[in-house]
């Protein structure tokens, strides 16, 4: 085939899009629907924690307008990392949240389950073998590591997905996958090149982002062609621009021109950039070079603590001018009366909204007659949730009162927007497994399970 069309409703499944813009790209009569629906830029939590990203009602919205596109084109759907992280219980998630559309719907549908969480002796074995390696700045992988995640995921490639519509799945549900898989698995399938397509895939994971003005929750149409591919946004007040398509390129990298990946190395150093009309971009040049041996990334969370927090402001600017000596004196004054916890179980954090809530001590803007008021927010993060409850409410009691040098009042520090002041934000994760794990064979690890509904 001469070129592969694959629409791009969105930067992430639940973000939201314009349904005039997704109408727009099922005009185009794309051979494949894809989205990304997961992502590591909020940390640990949700895959420790088992929670999504987005709301179920958004999720279900979106998924929605995709499969009812889908169907009525004939055209597979595809959806990465389920749920946010893709591990079990974010696919069971999904899974429901599209089995409530399919009976909504009412049409026959073969969907495909791509699972990714791996079991955890079966990764002591590979790790007894020698086939998991840390990444740059991470600890060798220990057994103890293991079984302290609370879940473990590896990132699939688009072999899994492949797979998948060989079957014939209309629908392709899959969990934890490299973010541009779901775009690059259809037309690599077909015989697209690898470097274009994982390329265009990377641009298109985003949806729109790589517009001018730029949105992830707008829709975007690639265009793959054997010598590179077309990005086009569906939304006529978006174009791409060389500038945009390019600066995009350079997104979320380590590096500027290599993005690694399951089974090798997206190289972008030949890329070229020409403007196509007024609103297109296309792309030559990309290249990928495959690695020996196939690696796909770990992904594990372990619970280490609990968390509360209190929001407050201040105004008074005697107290701004002693803030962090005040808040010093209070961190002593509560080990004093904690004595007997150990300082290890526990930490007192002040985020000053207005100084430094941003940068913290990187924050290079220093000089000044400072703000006339800051937001700030206490937080502990202890051992257990009652440590944390316990002590965030006695230093914000201390703070309230505390008798800095100058203070011409007897209370009322600090002032609350929210009654209760205190609020626990519970269990504290964080990454413990960070690895590669080399397969001989890249669609192994990651099961497909049919389901004809």
């Amino acid at each position: 085939m001469d070129e592969c069309r694959i629409l791009a409703p969105l930067g992430m499944l639940g973000y939201g899009f314009p349904l005039a813009s997704f109408e727009a790209g099922l005009l185009r009569r794309p051979h494949v629907i894809a989205a990304d629906a997961g992502s590591t830029d909020g940390g640990p939590h949700k895959l420790g924690a088992g929670v999504g990203i987005v709301s179920r009602a958004a999720t279900k919205k979106d998924l929605g307008a995709m499969l009812r596109g889908g169907l009525d084109l004939g055209v597979p759907v595809i959806v990465g990392s389920a749920g946010g992280s893709g591990a079990e219980v974010h696919l069971a998630w999904t899974r429901e949240i599209l089995e409530e559309l399919i009976r909504e719907d009412g049409r026959r549908l073969r969907v495909a389950y791509v699972h990714a969480e791996l079991d955890k002796e079966f990764l002591k074995s590979e790790l007894a073998a020698g086939r998991i390696t840390p990444l740059r700045g991470v600890p060798s992988l220990t057994d103890k590591a293991i079984d302290s995640a609370t879940r473990i995921v590896a990132q699939m490639g688009a072999e899994p997905l492949i797979r998948a519509l060989e079957t014939g799945a209309q629908v392709i549900i899959a969990g934890r996958a490299y973010d541009p898989a779901c775009f690059a698995a259809w037309p690599l399938w077909k015989g697209f090149a690898e470097g274009p397509a994982w390329h265009l895939g990377k641009i298109l994971e985003c949806g729109a982002l790589a517009a001018d003005p730029g949105s992830p929750g707008d829709a975007m149409l690639g265009v793959l062609r054997s010598d590179g591919f077309v990005v086009e946004p569906l939304n006529p007040a978006r174009r791409c621009t060389e500038t945009s398509v390019a600066a995009h390129t350079l997104y979320e990298k380590s590096h500027p021109y290599l993005l690694p990946g399951p089974g090798g190395l997206t190289d972008l150093s030949g890329c070229t950039f020409r403007q196509i009309g007024d609103r297109a971009v296309e792309v030559r040049g990309s290249a990928f070079h495959p690695s020996t041996p196939y690696t796909v990334k770990l992904e594990g969370a372990e619970l280490c603590a609990y968390r509360t927090v209190v929001l407050a402001g201040i105004r008074d600017p005697l107290m701004l001018a002693e803030l962090h000596a005040s808040e010093e004196a209070v961190v002593d004054l509560t080990r004093d009366y904690f004595d007997r916890v150990p300082r290890g179980d526990y930490r007192i954090l002040f985020h000053h909204y207005g100084i430094d809530g941003v940068m913290g001590a990187s924050e290079p803007l220093r000089a000044g007659a400072g703000p006339h008021e800051v937001g700030l927010v206490i937080e502990v993060v202890a051992a257990t949730q009652e440590l944390a409850d316990a002590i965030c409410a006695f230093v914000r009691a201390t703070l309230i009162h505390y008798a800095y040098p100058g203070r011409k009042a007897t209370a009322g520090n600090l002032a609350f927007p929210f009654a209760p002041s205190d609020v626990r934000l519970g269990p504290v994760y964080r990454f413990n497994v960070y690895h590669l794990l080399a397969v001989e064979d890249p669609a192994a690890p990651f099961p497909v399970e049919l389901v004809e509904y």
